[in-house]
């Protein structure tokens, strides 16, 4: 049977490893995440504002799941000792952009899109819940069922996502309208509001319709297929820059040579790979409960299609597909990850990459057409199949890759540099489609570029501060320098390139300069202090950084606009995010009071409290499911074809509210030197941060509104700040 399997929605796996557990007795630290979709907001805005719901009914899809070796062996006690302290890593992450997209759900959309030769549509309804195998339940009421293996034993017994009562998202909403409208604005949403949830209204008729989808034992999560199509599959703007996002690793001064450094990455990749295909990853757990590890079988042998009216996704078995792909100079070359039953050691790696460094000759550059807006894309991969046998094979091999290692022909040094590089890139050495690619420059710098659509970025947060802790940890054996003699050559990746498929090459080489030469990016690593002095002013880190920025931003617009920080909802089955709305009556305030001479420090310090409590008290809510955003979404999906579209929506305040002026989250990792992504829309900024121990980094991009101001800005304000609560430290013991 062919084993590439399209797939949307939900993926079920049947594992034979044991678990190893319960959350209780393994007592980790909770994960504090702050999963940024800014891609996903711009999406669903547009898709919020069209002025008819979708007709089309959603139809419940799985893939077949991929089969796993039965001769895997155990990882090294290192590596899963790696692995566990990861899960202990605070971390915080983020992700991306909104635009026009038809509103479709993604069972719906695949249904009509036509196969790829070769591929099997294997899709198929989840068994019912009754169905499922024996469980054990563990002290926290999850039950365990160990057949899955350690990475999905509690998937089954997750928390489905809630639907919050009306009245609470009413309330909510109101609260976050009231800072950013006029008094008469504010009591026309009022009524509005008033007029949708009242008794024998629109909403309690709409809302008894999203309880009896999420209560439907066939639903996992009532939101996923419906958020995956709108905001990601649908999309019809570029990836890049419009979802794609970059990390920035820090410099391995001991691997100063690009094809030892590609070798070391790729060697410790290798190694989470295994934990991965072989459901051996212990389960990453927030406030010591167990989250959803179900996007983590969309991370290797995986790829993003382009296909109208909507993309879809395909899996590739990981045993018949034991290569990853290394571009260089544009050119797309094969290097297996094993040979004779034995993975390849890095000292074979290295040589791998070697001689793609030395063979490697300037090409046209298919992968230019990644880049594309997704219908363009979908144009030109039928243009580029139909033009040759060849070209079927060739988008194959890309496509099926555990991953891709770009081999850059750029040197860059500045944060700006590297940002720019492993952000976008040249638009040409790339495959924008692939969720994981690894980029590797001419002076040994590297970072990670990730495709968004089936996966958030904590899982390849997490990734990447395992490859990096394994590397400075010295985890990993790279100093074993025996080459086998038997070991092929890189195969080149061979496509035929017709006088019209070099015409969409040149136009996407075109169109893609033409949309970055939009952009403006700035880096504000700011050194003044960081999550260790923050604590000590006895605040969330999280909550404190959002402060930072509402105060940049006032300072250079006089006021607060519309913010969106993503809080993780992946406590749910098949959760993904929810929006933070960060302006709220008391930051308003609190930033109008450090303009004001007449305030005093005092005054300052208690709205600043305040204003800190209100940040964590709505994210708190988000996190638990209890979020205005994806409620509202959620109900107006539900509206009858033709229906009349209640007054909420009409209200110019919905659309208001939900216009991110700043599209903010956050990713800490003493690993990195940046991550960043684009903003959400024209008029506004997307701010990056990074909370590390004595070091805030802030990436701020924007459509030529003066990033670099407000990256003064925001040192300025990070300055403030200290200098106003430093006082109200209590003063060191005297020694003895």
């Amino acid at each position: 049977m062919p084993d590439a399997a399209i797939s949307c929605a939900h993926r079920r796996t049947n594992r034979g490893e044991q678990g190893t557990g319960s959350p209780r007795r393994r007592r980790r630290r909770p994960i504090e995440r702050r999963c940024h979709c800014p891609s996903a907001e711009r999406a669903a805005v547009a898709a919020e504002r069209a002025d008819a719901p979708s007709s089309r009914p959603s139809v419940k899809t799985a893939v077949h799941p991929s089969r796993r070796p039965s001769s895997s062996k155990p990882p090294a006690e290192n590596l899963l000792s790696a692995g566990k302290l990861l899960c202990k890593i605070r971390t915080r992450a983020y992700i991306y952009s909104l635009a026009p997209v038809r509103q479709r759900s993604v069972a719906s959309t695949l249904s009509q899109a036509k196969l790829p030769a070769g591929h099997v549509d294997t899709r198929r309804p989840f068994p019912r819940l009754e169905e499922q195998r024996p469980t054990y339940q563990d002290a926290n009421g999850y039950a365990e069922d160990k057949s899955k293996g350690p990475m999905l034993r509690f998937q089954d017994s997750l928390p489905r996502l809630p639907v919050p009562p009306l009245e609470e998202t009413a309330k909510r909403y109101l609260k976050s309208l009231h800072p950013l409208l006029s008094p008469a604005e504010y009591e026309a949403s009022k009524a509005a509001v008033a007029d949708f949830v009242k008794p024998g209204g629109a909403g309690p008729r709409l809302q008894n319709k999203l309880l009896a989808k999420r209560q439907d034992p066939a639903t996992r999560n009532w939101i996923y297929e419906w958020w995956n199509d709108a905001a990601y599959l649908a999309y019809r703007d570029p990836v890049v820059p419009y979802v794609s996002y970059f990390y920035s690793h820090r410099d391995d001064r001991a691997r100063r040579d690009p094809a030892k450094r590609a070798a070391a990455i790729s060697t410790a990749v290798l190694e989470f790979k295994k934990l991965v295909d072989t459901a051996s990853l212990e389960p990453e757990y927030m406030k010591s409960l167990p989250i959803c590890m179900d996007s983590y079988r969309w991370m290797f042998n995986a790829s993003r299609v382009a296909a109208r009216p909507a993309d879809y996704p395909v899996k590739f078995s990981p045993d018949r597909h034991q290569h990853i792909i290394a571009v260089r100079k544009n050119q797309f070359f094969k290097i297996p990850t094993h040979v004779a039953g034995r993975q390849l050691n890095a000292a074979e790696l290295e040589r791998q990459f070697g001689l793609v460094y030395s063979v490697a000759q300037r090409v046209p550059a298919v992968g230019a057409l990644t880049s594309e807006n997704r219908d363009v894309w979908a144009d030109a991969r039928a243009l580029l199949l139909g033009a040759s046998p060849r070209n079927k094979a060739a988008l194959e091999a890309i496509e099926s890759a555990a991953f891709v290692v770009c081999l850059d022909d750029a040197a860059p040094v500045t944060l700006e540099e590297r940002a720019h590089q492993y952000w976008h890139g040249d638009g040409a050495n790339r495959w924008y489609d692939k969720p994981l690619q690894f980029i590797v420059c001419d002076n040994g710098t590297s970072g990670f570029m990730g495709e968004h659509s089936m996966m958030d970025g904590t899982p390849t947060h997490r990734l990447n501060d395992y490859i990096n802790d394994l590397i400075f940890g010295n985890k990993i054996d790279l100093a074993d320098t025996a080459v086998r003699s038997c070991l092929p050559d890189p195969e080149l990746v061979q496509f035929d390139i017709t006088p019209q498929v070099q015409a969409e090459i040149d136009r996407a080489t075109v169109d893609f300069h033409d949309v970055i030469s939009q952009h403006q990016l700035a880096v504000q690593a700011y050194q003044g202090y960081g999550k260790g002095l923050i604590k000590k002013f006895k605040c969330s880190p999280d909550a404190y950084v959002q402060m930072i920025i509402q105060l940049a931003y006032f300072k250079m617009y006089g006021k607060n606009r519309p913010t969106y920080e993503s809080a993780a909802t992946r406590r749910f089955q098949l959760g993904r995010t929810e929006t933070c709305r960060s302006v709220s009556d008391e930051s308003v305030a609190w930033c109008a009071s450090m303009a004001d001479p007449a305030r005093d420090d005092a005054a300052k310090v208690d709205l600043f409290r305040k204003a800190v409590n209100a940040q964590v008290e709505y994210i708190s809510a988000a996190s638990d499911g209890k979020g205005v955003d994806r409620h509202l979404f959620g109900l107006k999906k539900l509206l009858e074809p033709g229906e009349e579209i209640p007054g909420i929506y009409k209200d110019p305040a919905y659309a208001y509210s939900g216009s991110w002026y700043l599209s903010t989250s956050q990713l800490s990792s003493e690993f990195f030197n940046g991550y960043g992504w684009s903003q959400v829309i024209d008029g506004g900024f997307g701010v990056a941060y990074m909370i590390n121990e004595n070091s805030i980094n802030f990436n701020i991009v924007s459509k030529g509104l003066g990033s670099d101001r407000m990256s003064y800005h925001l040192n300025e304000a990070a300055s403030e700040m200290r200098d106003l609560l430093t006082p109200t430290l209590a003063p060191p013991k005297a020694k003895l």
